[in-house]
C-alpha cells in the first residue's frame, strides 16, 4: 500500500470500529472488547508505519476536491510532517492503552459497548485532526470529539456532578468554537483557500489582510478545546467521568487539538506581535494559577486536571516564544506521562471500589497495596517535575531554552516581552509542579487517612498497561532530543545549561520545600491527636463533611466522611491563598455572576413579558370575538317561529327605516 492509502486506513479504522460497535454492542456482546481493541491496535501500527515511511525528511501532501462549492474550495486533504506523524502514533498509543485498560475497569458497566465505540469515534476524530491538509475538514473532528467528550463525560449520568460536568465542557468550548468558526471563515477568505499549505503560502507573501484578529479569534477556540485561560474551568469538573476517560482527554485527544493547531498555523500567529504576546500571557497565567490550584485539591484526580492545565500552558509558553518543535516535543512527553498519571490513580481508585478514594486525605497505607500503581506512578511524577533523567525534564527544558533564546536575542521570531513572559512564568511553575507533586505521592502513598476495604488484586489488563506507559516517561525525553531532530524543523533539542541549572533546581527546592512542610504538619498532627484521629464537629460527621467541604470549596464524595489530613503540606505552603486556589480562584463565580446571573434575569423578563403582556394581548384579541360568538350562538335557538317573527321584526325596522329616510329627503 502506497503510504496515502495507509494514512487514510489511521483515522477510518478506529471510526469503523466505533461504528460497528454502536451497531453490534448489544445483540453481540461478545464482540464488544475485540470491537474496541483490534482497530485501535492496528490503527496505531499503522500510524508507525506512515511515521517510519515519512521520517523527518519532508510533508507529504494529497488532496482531492470533497464537492463545488463556487468560491471557497472544501478538500479531503492530507498533511503529514514529523509532527503529524508523531502526534498519531501518541494518539494510537495511548487510546490503544486506554481501551486495553477500559475492559478491566469498567468490566462490570452495563453501559461499557457504546462507552467503548465511543472512545474509538473521540480517537478516530483526534487522528483526522492530526492528518488533515484542509480546515474545514479538521473542524469536522475538532467537534466531533466534541460531541464525544460530552457523552464520555456524562458516562455516569445518573449522578448530578456528571450531567452538570458534560454540560459545561460541551458549552464552555462551544463558547470558543464560535469566534474559531469566524476565525476560520477569515482566514480563508483572505488566503482563498482552507487549505494548510496555501494558508502558509498566504501568510509568507503577506497576503492575510487582518492577521492580529484573525489570530485573536483562533485563539479562543484554542482556549476553549485546550483548556487555557480564561476557558479551563471544565477540565477540572470533567472528572467526573471514568478516569479512562480523563486519561484519552488529557492526554492525547481533546486538549492537545488546541495546542496541535497553533504548531500547524504558527506563522500566521507569528505575522502578528500583538497575538504573540496575547498567547504568552495566556500561557503564563495559565501556567501559575493551575499549579498554584493543583497545590490546594485534596481530589487526586483534579490535582492532575490542574496539572494538564499547566502543562498545556507550557506548550502554548513555547508556541508564544515561535518554537513549535519544544511545544510538540512537550505535547509527546507530557502524554506519555499524563496518561500513565491517570490510569495509575485509577487503578488506585479500582482498588478502593468506590470513587470517594479519590480524596488523598482518605488515602493510607497503599504502597503495598497497589504496587504497580506505586511505583509507575513515582515515575510518572519525577517526570511531570521535570526531573533529570525522566522525559519531563528534557521536553520542559526545551520549552525554558527557546524562552531564553528568545530573551538574550538569539531569535527575532518572537517578541521579546513573550520570551520573559513564558521564562519567569515557566520558572515559576516549575517550582509549584514539584510542590505539588510532592505533595501528591505524599499523601496518597504515605498520608494517614482512613485505610480503605481491599478489593483484591487489579486485572492484569490495567496493570500492564501502567508498565508499558512507563517506559516513554522514562526514556521518550532522552530518546528524542539525540534521535528526533530532523522531526522537529532541525531544531536542536539538547537542554540548555542555564534553564537546566535553574528548572531543575527549582524544582528541586519545591520538592525539598514541600517535603520540609509535610514532615512539619505531620510532627503538629501528632503532637494534637494521634494519627488517623478525626475531630468531632458539632454537628456530627455529617454537618463535619458539609463544613469541610464547604470551607475547600470541593465535593464531599457521597456518604463517606472524610477530614483534610492534618498532614497537608498545601495548607501550609499557601496559607490564606489555600482556600481561593481550591476553589480554582472563584473563576466559576465570576462568570456566573457576569453570564449565569444575567442569562437567567434575562430569561425571568422574557417569560414575565411573553405571559404579562403578549398573551395578555392575545387573550384580548380573542375576547371580542368570543363574546360576539356567544351571541350569536344564543340567537339560534332552533325555533322557526322565533326566526319568522326576527325576521318580521326587521322587515318591519326596515320599513320604518326607509319612511323616515324618504321623509326626509
Amino acid at each position: 500500500m502506497t503510504t496515502t492509502t495507509l494514512a487514510v486506513l489511521v483515522p477510518l479504522l478506529p471510526f469503523l470500529g466505533a461504528l460497528t460497535g454502536l451497531l453490534l454492542g448489544r445483540t453481540a456482546p461478545g464482540f464488544v472488547r475485540p470491537l474496541a481493541v483490534l482497530p485501535t491496535l492496528a490503527s496505531l501500527a499503522l500510524a508507525a508505519v506512515v511515521a517510519a515511511r515519512q521520517g523527518g525528511d519532508g510533508a507529504l501532501d494529497a488532496a482531492t476536491e470533497l464537492t463545488p462549492t463556487g468560491s471557497v474550495p472544501i478538500e479531503l486533504a492530507l498533511h503529514i510532517d514529523g509532527f503529524a506523524a508523531l502526534t498519531a502514533v501518541l494518539v494510537g498509543t495511548v487510546a490503544t492503552c486506554v481501551q486495553i485498560y477500559s475492559t478491566g475497569y469498567l468490566r462490570d458497566d452495563p453501559r461499557y459497548p457504546s462507552y467503548a465505540a465511543l472512545v474509538s469515534l473521540f480517537t478516530s476524530a483526534m487522528l483526522l485532526v492530526v492528518y488533515s491538509g484542509d480546515l474545514m475538514v479538521l473542524l469536522v473532528g475538532w467537534e466531533v470529539m466534541g460531541i464525544c467528550s460530552y457523552f464520555l463525560v456524562g458516562h455516569y449520568w445518573e449522578t448530578p456532578e456528571a450531567r452538570a460536568a458534560s454540560l459545561k465542557a460541551f458549552l464552555v468550548t462551544k463558547l470558543g468554537d464560535v469566534p474559531f468558526l469566524i476565525g476560520l471563515f477569515a482566514l480563508a477568505g483572505d488566503a482563498g483557500s482552507f487549505r494548510i499549505t496555501r494558508i502558509l503560502g498566504a501568510v509568507a507573501n503577506g497576503g492575510i489582510e487582518h492577521p492580529t484578529l484573525i489570530a485573536l479569534l483562533l485563539l479562543a477556540g484554542v482556549a476553549g478545546k485546550s483548556a487555557q485561560f480564561p476557558l479551563h474551568t471544565w477540565l477540572p469538573d470533567a472528572m467526573a467521568g471514568p478516569t479512562p476517560v480523563s486519561a484519552l482527554i488529557h492526554a492525547a485527544t481533546m486538549v492537545a487539538a488546541g495546542v496541535y493547531f497553533i504548531a500547524r498555523l504558527l506563522p500566521l500567529f507569528e505575522a502578528s506581535q500583538a497575538a504573540m504576546v496575547v498567547l504568552a500571557v495566556m500561557a503564563a497565567v495559565t501556567m501559575a494559577g493551575s499549579a498554584l490550584a493543583a497545590l490546594a485539591q485534596d481530589d487526586i484526580k483534579r490535582v492532575l486536571a490542574y496539572s494538564t492545565i499547566g502543562q498545556l500552558g507550557y506548550m502554548t509558553g513555547a508556541l508564544a516564544v515561535a518554537d513549535r518543535g519544544a511545544a510538540v516535543f512537550h505535547l509527546l512527553s507530557h502524554g506519555a506521562f499524563k496518561a500513565l498519571l491517570f490510569l495509575a490513580a485509577g487503578v488506585i481508585i479500582h482498588a478502593a471500589g468506590t470513587n470517594s478514594l479519590a480524596a488523598m486525605s482518605r488515602m493510607g497505607h497503599l504502597r503495598d497495596r497497589v504496587p504497580d500503581a506505586y511505583w509507575t506512578m513515582t515515575v510518572a511524577l519525577l517526570a511531570l517535575a521535570a526531573i533529570p533523567p525522566f522525559s519531563g525534564f528534557f521536553s520542559k527544558e526545551a520549552v525554558l531554552g527557546v524562552a531564553e533564546h528568545v530573551v538574550t536575542g538569539h531569535t527575532e521570531h518572537a517578541p521579546a516581552a513573550a520570551g520573559w513572559i513564558v521564562l519567569l512564568a515557566g520558572l515559576v511553575t516549575a517550582l509549584l509542579t514539584a510542590a505539588y507533586a510532592m505533595r501528591l505521592w505524599l499523601l496518597a502513598f504515605r498520608g494517614h487517612g482512613t485505610e480503605a476495604p481491599d478489593h483484591g488484586r487489579q486485572p492484569l489488563t490495567m496493570t500492564a498497561v501502567l508498565w508499558v506507559l512507563a517506559v516513554p516517561s522514562l526514556a521518550l525525553g532522552g530518546f528524542a532530543f539525540r534521535a528526533l531532530p530532523d522531526w522537529f524543523d532541525g531544531h536542536d533539542l539538547t537542554p540548555t545549561l542555564t534553564t537546566s541549572v535553574l528548572g531543575t533546581g527549582v524544582a528541586l527546592a519545591g520538592g525539598i520545600v514541600t517535603y520540609g512542610a509535610w514532615r512539619h504538619t505531620t510532627a503538629q498532627a501528632a503532637a494534637r491527636v494521634p494519627l488517623g484521629a478525626v475531630a468531632a464537629h458539632p454537628e456530627g460527621d455529617a454537618g463535619r463533611v458539609e463544613a469541610e467541604a464547604i470551607a475547600s470549596h470541593e465535593p464531599a464524595y457521597g456518604d463517606i466522611a472524610y477530614a483534610p489530613d492534618p498532614s497537608d503540606p498545601g495548607r501550609l505552603l499557601l496559607g490564606p491563598l489555600h482556600r481561593h486556589a481550591a476553589a480554582g480562584f472563584h473563576l466559576d463565580a465570576v462568570y456566573t455572576a457576569l453570564f449565569v446571573r444575567p442569562v437567567r434575569a434575562g430569561a425571568t423578563l422574557v417569560r414575565f413579558l411573553d405571559r404579562e403582556v403578549v398573551e395578555t394581548y392575545v387573550r384580548g384579541a380573542g375576547t371580542l370575538p368570543r363574546w360576539l360568538g356567544a351571541a350569536v350562538r344564543r340567537a339560534q335557538t332552533g325555533n322557526l317561529q322565533t326566526y319568522v317573527s326576527a325576521l318580521l321584526a326587521g322587515t318591519v325596522v326596515l320599513a320604518v327605516a326607509a319612511v323616515l329616510v324618504a321623509t326626509g329627503a
